[in-house]
């Protein structure tokens, strides 16, 4: 399959048209960004990990019973994908306080929730991607009521299956961000990434962080722990 024009070009990766109208070729970047792109930087490796991360647990989700935008690896940093339409929402999964609800909620980071909680916001970055409710979703015609219950339908399943997964390698799933698009066809399915950019993976014993929190609160070590999620995962 081949590159053809580029047709977006985001924080972490280059979108590119190809010869099947339904198809693009996504290339993951090194480059890091945090509090809505106001710090900027590189992690070394990091476009190849969280390409080959994404790929492996969307294998695992699509068996789970998820559809997701993934048709194929072509490369360590391509990644051949569904054309979608982004729903201009991120949902956030949250199973353990941290990051900006532990703030908002003047809860310890690290508390247990008595539940998992759902999110949503506005992806908007000139807004600073704010938070929205069922209300402000259907209002402004983002999605369809039938949509939305299917979005938080898969987000839960989702957590359930990577959850249960990452346990087993030592990995507790804090919280995650996911995106989904419509397909040609109009089907509701998961997009964009799951890796150390977009979830907060901790060591499931001594709760060391193992993603870009490292990156985001100037921790250091942001590369090995993007390895270390990798190898677990892999086992490279």
């Amino acid at each position: 399959m081949q590159k053809l024009e580029q047709v977006y070009e985001g924080k972490a990766k280059k979108v590119f048209r190809t010869e099947d109208p339904e198809a693009y070729i996504v290339d993951y970047k090194d480059d890091a960004t945090a509090l809505n792109g106001l710090k900027k930087g590189t992690i070394r490796g990091k476009g190849v990990i969280n390409n080959r991360i994404t790929n492996h647990l969307m294998s695992l989700l699509e068996k789970g019973g998820v559809p997701t935008h993934l048709i194929r690896e072509l490369s360590d940093r391509e990644t051949l994908v569904k054309k979608v339409e982004i729903v201009p929402l991120e949902v956030i999964v949250r199973n353990i306080a941290a990051g900006s609800l532990a703030k908002r909620l003047g809860l310890e980071e690290g508390a247990r929730m008595k539940r998992t909680v759902l999110e949503y916001c506005y992806k908007n970055d000139a807004l600073g991607d704010p938070m929205v409710n069922e209300y402000h979703i259907l209002a402004m015609d983002f999605c369809t009521r039938e949509e939305l219950d299917l979005i938080a339908k898969y987000a839960l399943r989702i957590n359930e299956l990577l959850t249960a997964y990452l346990r087993e390698v030592r990995i507790e799933l804090i919280d995650f961000k996911l995106e989904f698009g419509r397909t040609g066809s109009g089907a509701i399915v998961l997009a964009d990434e799951i890796s150390p950019d977009t979830c907060r993976f901790w060591d499931s014993v001594t709760h060391e962080k193992l993603d870009k929190d490292r990156f985001r609160r100037d921790m250091g070590g942001e590369e090995d722990a993007y390895k270390e999620v990798l190898k677990r995962l892999l086992g490279e």
